[in-house]
C-alpha cells in the first residue's frame, strides 16, 4: 500500500484533502480506504454547484458488494468533480492520490481543516487498525 503523502490532510474515514489555490481544497480517498472497498465498479460524484456540509454524503463508490458513501470531510460548494474516475474507475485504485481525486470544494469554514489529521496521526490510526 502506498504512503499517505505529507502534503495532505485526513479523516478517520480513509478521505484526504489537499490545500490548494485560495480557499479551494482537492478531496479523495486514501490507498487504504480504496483497499478496504474490494472491486470498485462504479462512482457517483454531485454536480458542480452542490453544497455539502461536512459530514454529508459527498460521493457513493459502488463495488462488487454494496455502495459505500464518502463523507464530505469539510463543507463548502462543489466546483470541480473528476470526470476521469466516472469514465475509468481504475484511476481510483491505481492512483488514489493523484488522478483517482473525487470532488473540489471551495472551503466554507476554513478552520475546519483544523479539525483533520496530519499524515503522523493518520499513519497511527491505520496501523492501529
Amino acid at each position: 500500500m502506498a504512503d499517505a503523502p505529507e502534503d495532505l490532510q485526513y479523516t478517520t474515514d480513509h478521505v484526504w484533502v489537499r490545500p490548494g489555490n485560495g480557499d479551494e481544497v482537492r478531496v479523495g480517498l486514501t490507498a487504504a480506504g480504496v483497499e478496504n472497498l474490494g472491486e470498485v465498479v462504479g462512482v457517483t460524484l454531485p454536480e458542480v454547484g452542490d453544497e455539502l456540509a461536512r459530514g454529508d454524503v459527498a460521493v457513493e463508490i459502488d463495488t462488487d458488494d454494496e455502495a459505500v458513501d464518502v463523507d464530505a470531510p469539510v463543507s463548502g460548494q462543489v466546483v470541480a468533480v473528476n470526470q476521469v474516475i466516472v469514465d475509468a474507475v481504475s484511476a481510483l485504485v491505481s492512483d488514489p492520490y493523484g488522478d483517482g481525486w473525487l470532488i473540489a470544494v471551495e472551503l466554507g469554514d476554513p478552520s475546519e481543516l483544523d479539525d483533520l489529521l496530519d499524515v503522523d496521526g493518520y499513519e497511527s490510526l491505520t496501523e492501529s487498525s
